[in-house]
């Protein structure tokens, strides 16, 4: 369940922060007669940022052996599936039975060390992502307020220039 909610947490934390926006909005510019909005590219924020870049340099560091593991073990199943389909003909019943067991065993072997990896890799990248949000929302909760914005957008169909704020909060997330 908190696996689930880590991994969702990127994805989620924009959506819900445009529909608070989204919400707020309408009653901030009835109070206040005019309203000033901001806009950020989280996406941008989670590739551009030199955060994102050192996140993924040590991700990459850390699973680029255990990705090489995987690579080879596939590699290998698929050499001994070909020396089994040459040499299936020339067996033994018994032989044949048990070579195919074994090459379904390592296969399945295989799929669950890729599927394992494949989790865990995305766990990581998710870790990192939130770390990543979490500090940009507070930078964009400084900027809003420096700038006496009403509302900042996380995610917009369409957004003018003039509004979007992204480039600061990269430069701000990047000291």
């Amino acid at each position: 369940m908190l696996k689930t909610l880590i991994a969702t947490l990127p994805r989620v934390l924009p959506r819900a922060l445009l529909l608070a926006v989204l919400c707020a909005a309408p009653l901030a510019q009835a109070q206040t007669g005019s309203g000033r909005i901001g806009f950020v590219a989280t996406e941008r924020l989670m590739t551009e940022s030199k955060m994102a870049k050192t996140a993924d340099a040590r991700i990459q560091a850390e699973f680029s052996k255990r990705q090489k593991v995987v690579e080879e073990t596939v590699t290998r199943l698929k050499q001994m599936s070909e020396k089994f389909d040459g040499e299936a003909a020339g067996l033994s019943d018994v032989e044949r039975t048990r070579r195919a067991r074994e090459l379904l065993n390592m296969d399945k072997d295989v799929q669950r060390m890729q599927r394992e990896f494949q989790e865990d890799l995305m766990q990581r990248k998710n870790e990192e992502r939130a770390a990543i949000a979490t500090r940009a929302y507070k930078i964009i909760e400084q900027v809003a307020e420096q700038e006496k914005l009403d509302a900042v957008l996380a995610e917009a169909a369409w957004s003018s220039p003039r509004i979007d704020i992204t480039d600061k909060i990269l430069k701000l997330l990047d000291k």
